[in-house]
């Protein structure tokens, strides 16, 4: 998913926006986490056949993932423009050298 470059109703600038994969890869931390403690319990008090857990914990993993991941990226990208956040850039002295050594 990419963010367009302007805002069709106000027109502001979102080209600097780079959330990248940072919230595809922490939501599927957390949403494995999950998951895996759901299984968990599910097989503890359950016990299902190996099939149904595949059959019904596949879907359910993909499902959030992909579902949630639009969520996290434009909460990712709300707290960047809200902070006017942007990519780092070294400070160098004026003749292309970095000061720092």
């Amino acid at each position: 998913m990419q963010f367009a470059e302007r805002c069709r109703a106000c027109g502001a600038d979102f080209s600097r926006a780079n959330v990248g994969d940072g919230p595809a890869a922490f939501l599927t931390l957390i949403i494995g986490a999950v998951i895996i403690g759901l299984a968990m319990l599910v097989e503890v008090y359950v016990h299902p056949p190996f099939w149904l857990h595949a059959l019904l914990w596949v879907p359910l993993t993909f499902a959030a993932v992909i579902y949630g991941l639009r969520a996290a990226k434009g909460w990712l990208f709300l707290t960047e423009w809200q902070r006017q956040a942007h990519e780092g850039r070294l400070v160098t002295d004026g003749h292309g050298d970095d000061p720092a050594g």
